[in-house]
């Protein structure tokens, strides 16, 4: 009797799992959508590429912005995850 209590319990942390990964992925999904959007309505179109002078973890997006606009002269620039860390993405008016 126990054993079915904890298989119920296990199907139920699973399906609670799945839900949040379905909802992570749905918001992913939307905020792209909105970006495509966005890229569409702007004509200045902004080119990424990752820091050629950033090294290590980029953990402050603002260090990252002002390294990017004073040491590569690009427009902007941020933190992104890549891969299992995070790093620097400067953006250029293409």
């Amino acid at each position: 009797m126990s054993y079915i209590f904890l298989l119920l319990k296990l199907i139920y942390l699973v399906m609670m799992l799945v839900m949040k990964v379905y909802d992570l992925i749905s918001i992913k999904l939307k905020t792209i959508a909105g970006m495509v959007v966005t890229a569409k309505k702007d004509t200045n179109k902004v080119c990424e590429r990752r820091s050629k002078t950033w090294s290590g973890y980029c953990g402050d997006s603002k260090h990252c912005d002002q390294q990017c606009r004073e040491w590569e002269g690009a427009a902007h620039g941020a933190c992104h995850r890549q891969g299992v860390g995070r790093a620097c993405f400067c953006y250029f008016n293409c």
